[in-house]
């Protein structure tokens, strides 16, 4: 798996898949589990000269790997495809968009308080943390290693650092999550409302489709059972002066004037699933080393002279 985190880290990428004889030999290997040079020159109906170019820019960034093999007659070199995945990240990060952005990464074990009713759990990139489905290890220590929880309802919150100037005032708040609901193992239909609390106003709420574990998440360690759930869908939550949004989409009129962010006073963001909800359906948060985004719950703080 490969993460190219910005369109300029992946230009040779890029270049090297701009050619369609060289799609076709990543398809030929993948199909074929691996081939010899003479095997796919022959394919391809090219010189093994020609081929040779091919493989070397596939070679050069990744794509594919050689090695070298006995034969009946010396020596040949097989190639086989190296990546299987590559995710690309096509937003600019934080630190391109300005210097009036503050970025802050809270990993999914560092909450600051919660409330949580089983089924539930944590886990940290090598092991589960404690036992499932007892809410006593929230409150173990290595909760802190924690890249992924899920309960059925309740709430963890977070402390959101906030070093934005005295002299500047906050236009925007954005917090991109990885999320699901939480199944019993799981179920890709699963409906449950999500809740978002700033400073505990209630900004809106999102639903959840399901607990999504038909296939393998991308960053999910070898040890990860295979009938839990296995990723989320990437959720941005946005707050400005016109009101509350996810994905673009409006959930609330709630505006940072309703929010009472004090200058320098911790920011706190609440991820709860209500008693009361339509749909309670649970909540899964996922953070680096799990799901289909190798993140952790990113946030960003635009501001501006007061």
């Amino acid at each position: 798996m490969l993460h190219i985190k910005s369109l300029e880290d992946g230009i040779d990428i890029f270049k090297a898949l701009g050619s369609n004889v060289r799609i076709e030999i990543i398809r030929l290997l993948q199909e074929n589990n691996g081939m010899n040079m003479n095997d796919l020159a022959s394919h391809l109906n090219i010189t093994n000269g020609a081929l040779t170019g091919h493989i070397k820019k596939l070679e050069d960034c990744g794509l594919i790997s050689t090695d070298t093999e006995p034969s009946g007659h010396g020596n040949q070199k097989i190639c086989t495809v190296h990546l299987d995945k590559i995710l690309i990240d096509v937003d600019p990060s934080p630190e391109t968009q300005g210097s009036h952005i503050y970025h802050t990464e809270l990993k999914v074990g560092h909450y600051s308080g919660y409330d949580i009713s089983p089924t539930c759990g944590l886990a940290s990139a090598s092991a589960i943390i404690g036992s499932v489905d007892d809410p006593r290890y929230f409150a173990h220590p290595d909760r802190y290693s924690a890249d992924i929880l899920w309960f059925s309802k309740g709430f963890v919150e977070y402390t959101i650092p906030n070093f934005v100037p005295s002299t500047q005032k906050i236009d925007k708040l954005m917090v991109s999550t990885e999320l699901g609901s939480e199944a019993p193992g799981f179920n890709n239909v699963w409906p449950s409302d999500i809740s978002f609390f700033i400073n505990d106003v209630c900004v809106g709420f999102w639903t959840s489709p399901g607990d999504f574990g038909d296939v393998k998440g991308l960053f999910n360690p070898d040890w990860w059972y295979s009938y839990w759930n296995q990723y989320g869908l990437l959720k941005v939550l946005t707050i400005n002066q016109e009101g509350s949004f996810i994905d673009g989409l409006r959930i609330s009129n709630i505006t940072l004037s309703d929010l009472s962010l004090e200058s320098g006073a911790p920011i706190r963001l609440k991820f709860s699933v209500k008693e009361d909800a339509a749909n309670v359906g649970g909540l899964t948060i996922y953070g680096k080393n799990f799901g289909n985004y190798n993140q952790d719950i990113n946030v960003q703080i635009s501001y501006t002279d007061k």
